[in-house]
């Protein structure tokens, strides 16, 4: 049976020292016929801090189709309810207080959506290490399904050969036979 280091240089081109972490994992897991996949995104999740899942869920909620109709909807009873008590509004055009509000909103908002943003690239580069791990792996195997059908195919050829000079000493013994010459 090959070693890990012969492995290494038939597959990757080098020794085994000179492998990255990645490499390493999916030569393991080829030469111990484990698979090599997992759920990216619950190796991501362990890892998440109570207000990075606090940020994400703001950000899914400040991000949906449910919050924008639904602050449309509060922006037209704000100005529609200001306008009706014209002027013992507690807000009246143009709205000073609504601004103010949105600007904070808008000040809070963005930070938070950034942060499940970096969060996210964080978690796509979890997953394109990963498939890059599993393309490797595809790759390692079908060489040594290669290598498997380039072994199959010598060993067949090496038994025809064997037959045909088997065959080709009956002959040889056929026609030396003194049954033949008389």
């Amino acid at each position: 049976m090959k070693t890990e280091r012969e492995f290494a240089e038939r597959w990757f081109g080098r020794n085994d020292e000179a492998l990255t972490d990645a490499q390493r994992r999916v030569m393991k897991s080829t030469v111990e016929r484990q698979p090599v996949t997992r759920n990216t995104i619950e190796v991501y999740e362990e890892h998440l801090t109570f207000g990075e899942k606090l940020s994400d869920v703001m950000a899914s909620i400040g991000g949906s189709w449910r919050f924008i109709i639904g602050f449309c909807v509060f922006l037209c009873l704000w100005t529609v309810g200001n306008l009706w008590m014209g002027t013992n509004a507690y807000d009246p055009y143009p709205f000073i207080f609504l601004n103010l509000v949105m600007s904070m909103l808008a000040a809070i908002q963005a930070p938070i959506i950034m942060m499940a943003q970096n969060r996210q690239l964080h978690h796509d580069r979890i997953d394109a290490g990963h498939d890059y791990e599993i393309n490797l792996k595809a790759e390692i195997e079908i060489m040594a399904l290669h290598d498997k059908l380039d072994q199959l195919r010598n060993d067949q050829l090496v038994t025809i050969l064997s037959r045909i000079e088997a065959l080709s000493e009956d002959i040889r013994r056929i026609d030396q036979s003194p049954s033949k010459r008389e």
